[in-house]
């Protein structure tokens, strides 16, 4: 094992919430919220508008921005009631109506959406802790044979979104959306990919260890002769062609390989230096033998968080996976987004297609369905309408080098 005095860098914990907020869903999976002219009203995505806090010793749930009372009447189903705002029952878009609707009661965020958005615009960074309910964090171990599933072995030849329903769940979280779309300055963001487990085994001492770089889709310190100056070096304020959306499904610790960072770092318009050994050093055969670790010192930072916390930081950030110096697998759940003028890094229709055409797909409400295509369909949109775009197998064996 490598010793760990050389592991010098800086921890910034984000400690386990003691309570979060509540999110009130209807059946379509709109929230029920309070509008700016103080009405109760349904929407589509999560700002402040639709966050809630369950009144203490009651069943009744207080508005946190404006101190707006609902009653509560449990229904016959999971999670499910009936509200009542001033003793008139609520309908599913929020006014009051002779029939009370069904509103089920879901895990929010720890902290109002605006208070993270406003650390983001700041950092480059936020961390979201806790932000997936643990019994979707259970599934995606089960699923990526981590924590007590560990002794599997997990297989990549079926996409994780096509094993689980919960991988969808995640990729729609409401919250996180949200800020990437304030951050990138755009409701309409893509996932560069189709999320995909990081699972990083018990570091050996010899095997290859991330190097630094930027992510997709600047690439910046790991770019190949295909791909070199995808998105040149450059120095702009205010653009931002890319957010990386990382779920932590285990802790990430220091010990157990936490992603390190060089927090700031999106803000210097440039990759990281040679000197710290960027990820295209790093995968040289040999290079940990002869010459050892990228920089493992104090100018750089470890984020540790709960599982099922969301990281979401600029893409321009430096940063490299840990090394994880325990006894147990950790994983992470990967997703690039960037906004729909940016080209995907993969092609996301055919595991989009495959899960939609699922039974998979009748887990997730209306809403979630909504938000899915949207992340996840590239489209154009000319004369002939909204039209998807997606790989053709034929012309790509044309275009193939021989």
């Amino acid at each position: 094992m490598v010793k760990d005095d050389i592991f010098q860098e800086r921890v910034v914990r984000v400690e386990k919430p003691s309570a979060h907020f509540t999110l009130l869903r209807n059946a379509d999976g709109d929230f029920l919220g309070v509008s700016d002219t103080n009405e109760l009203a349904i929407f589509d995505y999560t700002d402040d508008k639709p966050i809630w806090e369950q009144v203490k010793g009651t069943d009744a749930y207080r508005h946190v921005v404006t101190g707006i009372q609902l009653e509560t009447q449990p229904a016959d189903v999971e999670n499910g009631y009936y509200l009542r705002h001033n003793g008139n029952p609520l309908a599913s878009d929020g006014s009051v109506g002779t029939e009370g609707a069904v509103f089920s009661a879901g895990h929010g965020p720890a902290h109002l959406p605006s208070e993270y958005l406003e650390s983001f615009k700041q950092n480059g960074w936020a961390c979201l802790p806790s932000i997936i309910a643990p019994d979707v964090i259970e599934e995606l171990e089960r699923v990526s044979c981590t924590g007590r599933w560990e002794a599997g072995t997990y297989e990549r030849r079926i996409p994780p979104m096509n094993e689980t329903a919960a991988v969808a769940k995640i990729a729609t979280e409401p919250v996180s959306l949200w800020l990437m779309r304030q951050y990138m300055q755009t409701q309409e963001i893509r996932l560069g990919h189709s999320p995909g487990f990081a699972i990083l085994p018990p570091d050996d001492g010899r095997r290859k260890v991330q190097g630094w770089h930027s992510d997709f889709p600047y690439l910046w310190g790991i770019a190949g002769s295909e791909v070199v100056n995808r998105i040149p070096i450059h120095k702009v304020e205010g653009l931002v062609m890319g957010v990386q959306r990382n779920l932590c499904v285990s802790e990430f610790r220091k010990e157990n390989g936490a992603t390190c960072f060089k927090l700031g770092s999106h803000t210097f318009g440039q990759g990281p230096p040679v000197e710290w050994v960027n990820g295209n050093t790093s995968r040289e055969d040999g290079h940990r033998e002869s010459k050892g670790l990228p920089y493992t010192g104090p100018d750089a930072d470890v984020v540790e968080a709960p599982p099922g916390s969301y990281i979401v930081y600029d893409s321009r950030i430096w940063h490299r996976a840990g090394v994880n110096r325990t006894s147990h697998k950790r994983a992470a759940m990967l997703q690039a987004v960037i906004p729909m003028y940016i080209m995907p890094f993969m092609d996301t229709s055919r595991p989009y297609k495959d899960f939609i055409n699922s039974s998979l797909a009748e887990e997730l409400t209306a809403l979630e369905h909504k938000e899915l295509e949207s992340i996840m369909v590239n489209k154009m949109v000319g004369p002939q309408g909204h039209l998807a775009i997606t790989v053709d197998e034929e012309l790509t064996e044309k275009i193939r080098p021989s």
